[in-house]
This record gives structure tokens, sequence and C-alpha cells, in this order.
């Protein structure tokens, strides 16, 4: 009893140290990293939609839906706008329980048993799953469901195992909390059904699947249900034209991510990545990472079928979940614009570590061949074992700290650095708003609308300009961030109006049609509007191919800046408030420059 309760402390103490290392490394990144992309835009919503309405909590995000991670993400925004350091701690957070989760599976499997460090280990420090923490967005989605999916398919052995009903009520919970963050979560019942089974299998139960499915039919059951009501709740939600049928590039994408991403993570590549902001890093290895991950592979494969048997089906299912892992997301994502490096990001490969670590612990439960007691314990094999996942080790954290470097080279740091102080600033010395206006698009682009919107991205900010669609006082966010006097470029000119001595007379009765010297592209447009008023009122303005903005009118000769969405070849104007008399003089039409 002596010698067994010193091997659970020696091998248990050890998996804990292990987590710490990890989570050491994995804060470091964090807390290296910044808001990219993704981020900005929960962050846009959360500031201007409330964070308990369907439309926040439901929205098809790029084709997710994910209520819980939007909830999260909004808390956070709202407790400090803005500040890296609660996503950084949520990440750190988040990655805890993930791993602890999977020790926990790992225990059930193996027992304190020393191999159950070798797949801990792999999981722990496999640059397989660095992109998907690294982003926060990708991060709020895919650990939460490695949490769940570790801890159900461990639910599901003990179900199995102990058939206390406990654990179908915890699996079916936590499977739940699961597929709030991330619809692929969905995987969940399937992965654990197939684990729990192939773990009967490889311990000798010739009717596996028929005893898996009796003892847990309460979890699986109620999860299946679960699993069908949320598939119906995702087609309605999510835009279904999103879906490729473009088979080739998916094909391509496919090998390009086994090629140049799971086959050098194997052996703790990819050492090099490479980043053409405001794009994510994606791997490049080098050709000798490429070959050691297939060697790594070879020998893993060949060792496994001479020590063990009824393994045949776990390698079956590893490679089956590797490809059926990534075709959703490529059928969602592939076109004939698609960049084949989208498949070298391995953001889409963290559940992939969790799937092979489970499978790599089923398969060590599984029973030696008689011949093959050469490969018992033996000073040896321990060498071997030692040298290989220390290479592997530190391959690996050459990688982490290769993505760490390039990672930090993100735009939107200094962006929304220098942005948050001229805002402040601005807010100090000027009761007048801010023209609403884009982002610099290496921070967010049109694509990401509104939320590409500074009203949107700097809602939350307390100490700032109000934001708005005309202002008498204009100033802009240059391309670092920086609050700047601007102007309106001549993209177009107001043709000046038929009264030499009025311009354009606009009255509640008789609005105008002001045209332009040329048409313009649908965009959004600034225009200088220089008029002369009777008293105080208010006026509206759109492009002959645009909606209504209502502009604040004061008595006197003014000038105000309108932001004016659309297209055409006019601005049409209408007076609002009864005895409002305007006089309208030509100016430009065009975008925002720095004075």
């Amino acid at each position: 009893m002596a010698v067994r309760l010193t091997r659970t402390n020696w091998v248990a103490s050890t998996a804990i140290a292990l987590i710490a290392v990890q989570l050491v490394l994995r804060a470091i990144l964090a807390f290296k990293g910044y808001f990219y992309w993704d981020d900005l835009i929960l962050i846009g919503r959360a500031g201007t939609q409330s964070l308990f309405s369907p439309a926040y909590l439901f929205d098809d995000h790029d084709g997710h839906v994910m209520p819980a991670a939007f909830l999260v993400a909004g808390v956070i925004a709202h407790l400090a706008p803005l500040n890296w350091v609660g996503p950084a701690i949520s990440l750190v957070v988040l990655q805890l329980l993930a791993s602890l989760a999977l020790l926990r599976a790992l225990h059930v499997i193996l027992g304190w048993r020393p191999v159950l460090l070798i797949p801990l280990m792999f999981a722990l420090f496999t640059p397989l799953g660095i992109p998907g923490f690294a982003w926060w967005a990708a991060a709020l989605n895919s650990l939460p469901m490695l949490t769940a999916m570790a801890w159900v398919t461990a639910d599901a052995i003990l179900l199995v195992r102990t058939g206390q009903k406990r654990y179908a009520v915890t699996g079916f919970l936590v499977f739940l909390g699961g597929l709030l963050f991330f619809e692929k979560a969905a995987v969940i019942p399937f992965v654990a059904f197939t684990v729990a089974a192939l773990l009967a299998h490889v311990t000798g139960d010739a009717k596996a699947l028929r005893t898996v499915w009796q003892r847990g039919q309460h979890l699986w059951i109620s999860s299946l249900t679960l699993t069908a009501a949320w598939i119906v709740l995702y087609v309605i939600i999510v835009d279904q034209e999103r879906w490729s049928r473009d088979l080739p590039m998916t094909r391509d994408l496919l090998i390009r991510s086994i090629t140049h991403g799971i086959i050098p993570g194997l052996a703790g590549g990819p050492w090099d990545w490479q980043r053409w902001a405001p794009a994510s890093p994606w791997a490049t290895p080098p050709a000798t990472a490429m070959a050691l991950g297939w060697l790594a592979l070879a020998a893993v494969v060949t060792v496994s079928f001479l020590r063990k048997q009824r393994i045949g089906l776990l390698w079956l299912t590893a490679v089956g979940y590797a490809i059926a892992c990534q075709i959703p997301i490529y059928l969602l994502r592939s076109s004939k614009f698609t960049a084949l490096e989208l498949a070298q990001t391995l953001r889409y490969f963290p559940d992939l570590v969790i799937v092979l670590t489970l499978l790599a612990a089923v398969g060590l439960c599984a029973p030696n061949r008689e011949r093959s007691r050469w490969l018992d314990a033996s000073p040896t094999r321990t060498a071997i074992i030692v040298t290989a996942t220390a290479a592997f080790v530190v391959s690996s954290l050459y990688s982490t700290a290769t993505f760490t470097t390039i990672w930090q080279d993100n735009p939107a740091q200094p962006y929304l650095q220098n942005a948050r102080a001229g805002l402040a600033k601005a807010h100090q010395t000027s009761s007048a708003p801010m023209l609403d206006q884009e982002v610099d698009p290496f921070v967010l682009q049109r694509v990401a609308a509104p939320e590409n919107l500074a009203s949107h991205m700097f809602a939350l900010l307390r100490d700032r300009p109000e934001f708005a669609d005309s202002t008498t006082e204009l100033r802009m966010l240059d391309n670092r961030g920086n609050l700047v006097d601007a102007k309106v470029t001549w993209v177009r000119t107001i043709v000046p109006g038929p009264d030499p001595k009025c311009g354009y007379l606009v009255q509640p009765d008789f609005p105008a049609r002001m045209p332009l010297d040329g048409p313009l592209l649908p965009s959004d447009w600034t225009a200088e509007i220089n008029y002369l008023a009777n008293s105080e009122g208010s006026m509206t303005l759109s492009l002959s191919e645009g909606k209504d903005i209502k502009v604040p009118v004061h008595p006197g000769l003014n000038r105000v800046f309108v932001r004016l969405p659309g297209a055409g070849d006019a601005i049409n104007v209408r007076a609002n408030t009864a005895a409002l008399s305007i006089c309208v003089a030509s100016g430009p039409v065009g975008y925002l420059a720095p004075v």
C-alpha cells in the first residue's frame, strides 16, 4: 500500500507540475498578445447591444452560434473596456480548466500509472493548440469545448463502469455548457461514446458497443436529443448560403492542413511562422520538421502495433477524426478566393489534440502482445522515452516561442492605445461630437461592418467624445490611432446653387436638390456643408441613393461636416423646423484626410 501511495503521489504531483509549467508558458503568450479582429467585433457588439438580448447572444457570428462566449466576452469588456488584462486572465483560467479536465479523463482511463504522463505532455505542449489559445475570440469557443469534451468523456466512462446516474446528469450539463460556447461541441457525445466503446473493446469486451450504449443510455439519449435541438437552432440562425460546394478547394485545404499542420505538430513543429498583417500567423514548417513528423508518426504506429493488441480501430478513429473535424470548417470557408494558408493557421486543431490524447490513453490500456517482451520496462526503454519526450518538448517550446514573437506583431495594439489617449484628451478639451468613421483597415476591415466603426469599437470607453453623424469640429483617427485635425478631400463638389446670394434656399415647404459635379459610388462619404440659417433647428440630408441624416442647425453663418452613406449624383436637403430658412453654399464631398 505504501508503494502504491508513493507512486500515486509521484505521478499526480508530476502531472500537476506539468500543468503549472504549461500555464506559465500560456500566461506569457496570453499577456504578450492583444485584441485581434473578432475580439474587436465582440467588443463592438457588447458596447452597442444589450448583453442579455437574444439578438446579441444568438447572433450569426461568421457561421458560429456561441451565446455563452458572447456573454463572457461582453461581461469582461464592460468591466474593463479595451483593457487586455481581463481577456488574458480569462485565457489562463480557461486553459487551467481544460488541462485539469483532461488530467481527470486520463486518470479515469489509466489511473495514476506513469504512462499517463506521455499523452498528457503531448496535449500540454504541442503547438497544435497554440493558435486556438492565443486568439481570444477563438479561445472563447475552443477552450470551454475542450473542457467539456474531456469531462463528458470521463463521465461517460465512469457511468459505464459504475452505473451511477449522477455521471449522466453532470455529463449532460457540461455538454450543454460546451454547446453554449461553440456549436462544434455537438461532436462531444460521439467522441465520448467512441472513446468509452474503444476502451471497453481493448480491455476485452466482445460486445463493447452494446455494453456502452446500454450502461450509458441515459447520457446518450439526453445528449443526442439536445444535439438535435441545437442543430435545429443552428440551422435557423445561421445563413446556410455560407456553405461551399467547392470540393476541390476543400480537399486541397485538408491535404495542406495534414502536411503543414498535423504532421509537423507531432514532432513539436512547425518551428517557423509567417504573417502578413492583419492576417493571423500561419505555419511554414521546413522540410526537416515535416520529415521528423512523418518519422515520429511511423515510429509510433509501428511500435503500437508491435506492442499492443486490438488497436487497429484506434488508429482508424484517429485518422477519421483528423479529417472529419476539419471538413465542416473548410466547407464554410473554402472558395476560389481562399488561400491555402488558411489550413496552416492551426486554429482548427485544439479538439483534435484532445481526441488524440484520449485515444493514446485508451491504447495504453490495450493488452501487450506475447512477442513484445523486448519492449518491457528497461533502462534502455526509459532512456529512449525520456529522450524522445524531451526532444518533443524542446521542439514544441521553440515553436511556441517563434509564434509568440510573430503574434506580437499586431497593428491593433498601438492603434487602440493611441486612440484611447487621443479620445480622452479630446473629451477634456472640447464638447463637440466626433464624426463617426471607419477604423484603420489593418485593425478591422469593412467586411466586419458596422463593428469597424469607431462608434462601435470605442462605445464602452467612458472618457471619450460622443460619436455622431455630424460635427462642427472635424477630427479623425489616423492609421496609427492618433487623433488629428482633418479635412474633407475634394472627390466631388456640390455644384454652386442657382441664387448667387444664397446658393440653395431650403425651407420646410421647399426642399432642395444639390447636384454634384460627378457621381459617387456606394461608400461612406463626408460632406462639408457651409450654410447660413435664420434660427435654431435641424435639417435632413441624404445622397440620392442613401439614408437620411438629421443635422442640427444654428443661426448665422456656420459650417458642419456630415457623414453621408450611400451613392448618387446629388445631395437632397430639407428643413425640419417651422420658419427655418437655410442658404447652402458649394463645398467638397469625399473622404477624411489629416490636415
